[in-house]
């Protein structure tokens, strides 16, 4: 199978480059993988989706201010655009980073930012990330700016750190925001228990294996980087103890399923680059509820996975003729 296979046409027009006056108000394309077919719904009607006995399994990781503006070795030098990825000591001085433009920073090279911030640049990874040190690591959190996706073509505003979050984030780790739950709003959460579900969380930091391009076209030979992720014991137990299990986004999805692949949902914690595609046999996902994703992406190979491949393209291709949004700030769909 091609990466190639999981292209689809999108206008420009439909990429959502503003989050919705209110949060929940989207738009909610509801599949049924056992009829074969889609519905339009919209996402205040999410809790009629959800039965007693289910868990709803959310990713609270917490987005950061990632995205931090700078010069090449001196003031007057080339604009250098880095984005922090993930710390590598504990001191949060050493970083992980991708840089625009890239091909031009080099080992050695500094990075000159605003006021006493400054890096140097230690070395270059596999998938073209830099390892960056930095002088002052507290001025990190002050200058860096909401790490919006390069498909938003403008600059983060003061919305965008509380909207580019979930309400329920709770674990800093994050370059770009669990996007199937930003849909939710505290009173949504609450009709879902209402409605007969325990919410449980896990942790998956997303990162390059999230968001990064694939590299290669046949998928049985694409390698994801690896991203961190934990379960804890309390919350292994609730969807273990669940009827069905509801994850609320692609990264729920990749931990619970990461958990089943080594020894079950219990507490565990490490690394992952679990790589979802048709073929797959999913072992503790039930129902999805996801966003829109960019074609050829891992995203979109693993709802595919999920509903296969056929329906996913054909409710694709409806939700570009009904004008969805899409994207992080667009509209969802629920798997079933």
């Amino acid at each position: 199978m091609q990466v190639s296979d999981f292209y689809y046409d999108l206008p420009d027009e439909l990429i959502a480059q503003e989050p919705l006056a209110e949060r929940g108000a989207s738009r909610m394309l509801a599949i049924s993988r056992e009829k074969g077919s889609f519905r339009d719904d919209e996402f205040r009607n999410f809790s009629r989706y959800v039965r007693p006995g289910d868990c709803l399994i959310l990713n609270d990781t917490r987005v950061f201010p990632a995205r931090l503006r700078g010069r090449r070795n001196s003031r007057a030098g080339a604009e250098v655009e880095v984005f922090l990825l993930r710390a590598q000591n504990e001191g949060e001085t050493i970083w992980k980073c991708l840089l625009k433009p890239g091909k031009r920073v080099r080992a050695g090279d500094r990075i000159i930012f605003e006021g006493e911030l400054s890096g140097e640049v230690l070395s270059t990874g596999e998938f073209g990330e830099r390892t960056v040190r930095f002088e002052a690591a507290r001025l990190l959190q002050e200058m860096g700016e909401t790490p919006l996706p390069p498909y938003i073509h403008r600059r983060p505003s003061a919305a965008d750190r509380e909207r580019y979050q979930t309400v329920f984030a709770a674990k800093t780790g994050s370059a770009a925001a669990p996007t199937a739950g930003l849909h939710f709003t505290p009173e949504m959460l609450a009709e879902c228990r209402a409605a007969g579900a325990a919410i449980a969380h896990v942790t998956l930091h997303i990162g390059l294996g999230t968001f990064a391009p694939l590299r290669g076209e046949k998928l049985n030979e694409i390698r994801l980087h690896e991203e961190y992720f934990e379960i804890a014991e309390s919350e292994a137990r609730s969807i273990r103890e669940a009827t069905r299990r509801f994850c609320v986004g692609t990264t729920s999805v990749r931990t619970v399923e990461t958990a089943m692949l080594r020894g079950g949902l219990q507490a565990m914690r490490g690394e992952t680059n679990l790589f979802i595609y048709p073929g797959f046999h999913f072992r503790g996902t039930d129902a999805m509820l996801t966003n829109f994703h960019l074609p050829q992406s891992s995203l979109l190979m693993l709802v595919s996975a999920f509903a296969g491949k056929d329906l996913t393209l054909a409710a694709y291709r409806h939700a570009v003729a009904a004008k969805y949004r899409f994207f992080s700030y667009g509209d969802c769909m629920v798997i079933e």
